[in-house]
């Protein structure tokens, strides 16, 4: 009984599994290769404006497979938490889609406005062979599409404060990766809408958020700006604040009554078919049609 349970649980994480399991084993290969196959594994893998200029495609799913340095083995508790509690809620596909589309999707929009920035010279053009592989984009864009699980009360404030570090950070840093980041982290907001609004939180999905959140929260900002944390809270609170006003103003106006001006052409419809007012209303009476109206 206990087996099957583990692998009741373990098959409801294949996904999670499956894809750290494969970041351990390049990253491992990477090691024993050395610094040099590791390198132009990483070059040859990066999606920066070189390699897809020339065509190379395949980096923008290799890249998610690929890390700069051997930190991946620190990251992949972490990882695992925010996966794992994504799948639990939202499902393996829906995990998988969320991540190819932030990894993929923020990658392209930043491709193009990095191609927009050199040629205008506001960029150096070794910006273009700029390193650019590792699971971050795919990593925000989870975090986004978890907003869907997020119970409605507190939907708000976990949209507003992750918006608001992602941004904060994209500011102060000034560099491509958190601006995709940022990108990435708003597609899986975009991409929640339209998940529903999954149920089935327990106190064990509740502590995989926890630490997920956290290592999003690394991921996002990696301690580079302090002040983070007190803006994520001030952009939960506006945020929070402008859904109840909206919300406010929407039930206000579904409960207007309807004045004489607000008659629509169903009621149009409904007149036509009336017998007119008058004398000739009487033409329309049974009795009349049978000759046995009495004087």
């Amino acid at each position: 009984m206990v087996a099957s349970r583990i692998l009741v649980s373990l098959f409801a994480l294949r996904v999670t599994l499956a894809y750290c399991a494969a970041l351990a084993v390049v990253a491992v290969a990477l090691l024993v290769l050395g610094p040099d196959a590791q390198n132009s594994v990483v070059a040859r893998m990066s999606t920066n404006l070189h390699n897809l200029k020339h065509g190379r495609l395949d980096t923008l799913f290799g890249s998610a497979f690929v890390t700069d340095g051997g930190l991946i083995f620190a990251s992949l508790p972490g990882l695992v938490c925010l996966l794992a509690v994504a799948e639990l809620l939202l499902h393996g596909r829906r995990v998988v889609l969320a991540f190819l589309l932030g990894h993929v999707g923020a990658t392209l929009i930043v491709a193009v406005g990095l191609a927009v920035a050199i040629h205008m010279g506001w960029l150096p053009t070794g910006t273009a062979r700029a390193t650019d592989v590792g699971i971050s984009y795919g990593v925000a864009a989870v975090l986004g599409a978890l907003t869907a699980a997020i119970p409605n009360r507190w939907r708000a404030a976990w949209t507003g404060w992750w918006i608001a570090i992602a941004v904060l950070v994209a500011m102060v840093n000034k560099d491509f990766t958190s601006v995709g980041h940022t990108l990435a982290l708003m597609l899986g907001v975009v991409l929640s809408w339209r998940f529903g609004s999954p149920a089935g939180w327990t106190p064990t999905r509740l502590g995989l958020l926890a630490a997920g959140a956290w290592f999003g929260y690394l991921v996002i900002d990696g301690a580079s700006v302090p002040i983070a944390p007190v803006v994520g809270l001030a952009g939960a609170v506006i945020a929070v604040g402008a859904h109840r006003l909206v919300s406010a103003s929407a039930k206000h106006a579904s409960h207007q009554p309807r004045t004489a001006d607000d008659v629509g052409p169903e009621n149009d419809e409904y007149d036509r078919h009336q017998p007119p007012a008058g004398p000739l209303q009487d033409l329309h009476d049974p009795l009349m049609r049978h000759g046995q109206l009495a004087c």
